[in-house]
């Protein structure tokens, strides 16, 4: 069995197939990021972004293509296959979507589903210049170190943020958190090779 299938199996096998109902704060807007699993080599990786300064929110943070829910997307998918678009130049055709991750709700005000999708190849990139600093890859396996954590009082209660460090970038927060449950979803790094 190639890596490719035995990814989608896991996928398949741990993910939601519909998006869960918002459990976030009323006040919160709709959002929705692409968690691109990248299966074009002999192990699979994360395609992450580090947002610009120029951004509204989260600027310089380590962050999946997402954003804002728009009234003509269909549903979480089309928003984010529209923004990574947008902000990578990957068309939706490239994009297997999988299923769906729990909602994350952030401080900041965002309730945000993610989409889990598979990409076999990786077309040439476009990074949009006003979103994103950098595009990188991180092997799936790298997330079997444990992090670290800290406890934090977010919107009256104390969550755990956890901080993961890779080749001088933080990955932290809401996208650090969606990673940690797209390994509980499929199982461990350690075994996701055939």
């Amino acid at each position: 069995m190639d890596l490719a299938t035995h990814i989608r199996m896991l996928l398949e096998r741990g993910l939601d197939r519909t998006p869960a109902a918002t459990t976030g704060p009323r006040s919160c807007q709709s959002a929705a990021v692409l968690v691109p699993v990248v299966v074009d080599g002999s192990e699979p990786e994360l395609l992450l972004t580090r947002r610009t300064q120029d951004v509204e929110t989260h600027k310089g943070q380590v962050s999946f293509p997402g954003g804002l829910c728009d009234q003509q997307d269909a549903g979480p998918a089309d928003t984010a296959l529209r923004e990574a678009q947008e902000e990578l130049g990957i068309p939706p055709d490239y994009v297997e979507v999988m299923g769906f991750l729990p909602e994350v709700w952030t401080p900041t005000g965002f309730c945000i589903i993610p989409v889990v999708g598979v990409l076999r190849t990786v077309p040439p990139l476009v990074p949009s210049v006003q979103e994103v600093a950098e595009v990188f890859r991180v092997p799936l396996k790298f997330f079997a170190q444990p992090g670290r954590m800290e406890q934090r009082i977010v919107a009256g209660s104390l969550r755990e943020v956890w901080f993961y460090d890779f080749e001088e970038k933080v990955i932290w927060g809401a996208t650090a958190l969606m990673i940690r449950m797209l390994l509980e979803k499929i199982g461990p790094p350690t075994a996701l090779r055939p």
